[in-house]
């Protein structure tokens, strides 16, 4: 008697994406590369699983505590975290967040960078322990008062991940962030093509010293002086020399792009926009457009603000650490894209992002946090039912 066929089955691998594989990576660069001395039961897993999990859905620590059945203590939270310092969170930033970047960039390679500052608003009061670290500025949402961080960010299309962020504190120059966010890039492998500033560095200090080292960069003018009004003059896109004020005058090479407004902004005719160039000989047109991609770094900023935990607290350095898992987070989101959504095609490497929207991968986190450390199942009630 002939045996009987069974029926064919296949064993195919999920192509899913697990809530517990986006969650495992940014704890993963916490757990990693910070140590918190804990002893009993509570890890520093946990504190950072916690962590994560707050920044997600923008809870603090007091909050978390009532959402969640396994998590620490509100106590024991903010006891273990006093435990970081400043020194060693600055030391170990990069490596917290470049930890999946290697899927995105490749050492060698030369990507378009920018520098910026972020301010978070601060309402408290201050003391000795953050006087150094809260600046005063123009009043927003407010307040005139923040906490300020120094931002190193590739802008080249699709691979916007952030690679340092500094606490800014008063009496540091501009050139002493800058020098340490080219160091960063020197210690990655990675080569600047170009760097691009905003106005705020628009200074002697600035130009001489990235002159010195050779970083080509993009810096628009400040629109003072007649001389510089007189020299954004005109009708056609062309480079001009300027030398700024001062002893010795500085020269610098001004490219000049002429755009049309064609009733943006309220505004007809041309429009010349001046840059402050170094090391690049490219058209107006083309130093305007790059320019321009350092406007992602906004977005970028707006995205962090999602994933920003919340806090009261005067202490920079928990405050400092909340913001750089804000930045993680949104590194991880755009590795996940090219490990995951990057479809195989002829041509250069692009990723999907419509396939994995931030918000979801928000969503996604918050639910591998949910289901590892339980959410509360029930709130206790101030009065009985009648």
């Amino acid at each position: 008697m002939p045996f009987a066929k069974s029926k064919k089955t296949t064993c195919r691998k999920s192509n899913d994406l697990k809530p517990k594989e986006c969650c495992a990576h940014a704890i993963a660069a916490l757990d990693q590369h910070l140590t918190i001395p804990i002893q009993g039961r509570l890890t520093q897993t946990d504190l950072f699983q916690a962590l994560v999990g707050m920044a997600a859905m923008q809870q603090s620590i007091h909050s978390i505590t009532g959402f969640l059945e396994h998590v620490p203590c509100e106590t024991s939270f903010r006891y273990h975290l006093n435990k970081l310092a400043m020194d060693d969170l600055e030391q170990k930033s990069t490596a917290i967040l470049t930890h999946l970047v290697h899927h995105v960039l490749k050492p060698g390679n030369a990507y378009q960078f920018a520098i910026d500052y972020t301010n978070d608003p601060y309402y408290g009061k201050t003391s000795d322990e953050n006087e150094s670290y809260i600046l005063r500025s123009k009043r927003k949402q407010s307040t005139n008062e923040f906490y300020s961080y120094i931002t190193l960010y590739v802008t080249t299309r699709d691979r916007q991940v952030t690679l340092a962020v500094y606490p800014v504190r008063q009496g540091i120059a501009k050139v002493g962030y800058i020098a340490r966010c080219l160091d960063r890039i020197a210690e990655l492998g990675l080569k600047v093509e170009v760097l691009c500033l905003d106005r705020e560095f628009y200074t002697r200090k600035v130009f001489g010293f990235l002159t010195q080292v050779q970083v080509p960069f993009i810096v628009p003018v400040k629109k003072q002086s007649n001389r510089m009004k007189a020299l954004l003059q005109g009708t056609q896109s062309r480079y001009a020399e300027y030398r700024m004020r001062g002893k010795p005058s500085l020269p610098l090479t001004i490219a000049i792009a002429v755009k049309y407004a064609k009733g943006r902004r309220g505004k007809y005719g041309a429009e010349n926009l001046g840059y402050v160039v170094g090391g690049i000989a490219w058209h107006p047109l083309r130093v305007h457009r790059i320019y321009r991609s350092r406007f992602s770094i906004e977005a970028s900023y707006r995205m962090r603000n999602q994933v920003k935990p919340r806090t009261s607290t005067r202490n920079p350095v928990i405050r400092y650490l909340y913001a750089i898992i804000s930045f993680l987070l949104k590194n991880v989101w755009i590795a996940l894209l090219w490990i995951h959504f990057s479809p195989v095609k002829q041509g250069p490497r692009t990723i999907e992002m419509r396939a994995f929207r931030f918000d979801a991968f928000r969503l996604i986190i918050w639910e591998a946090i949910r289901a590892s450390m339980g959410m509360v199942k029930g709130i206790t009630v101030l009065r009985q039912r009648v």
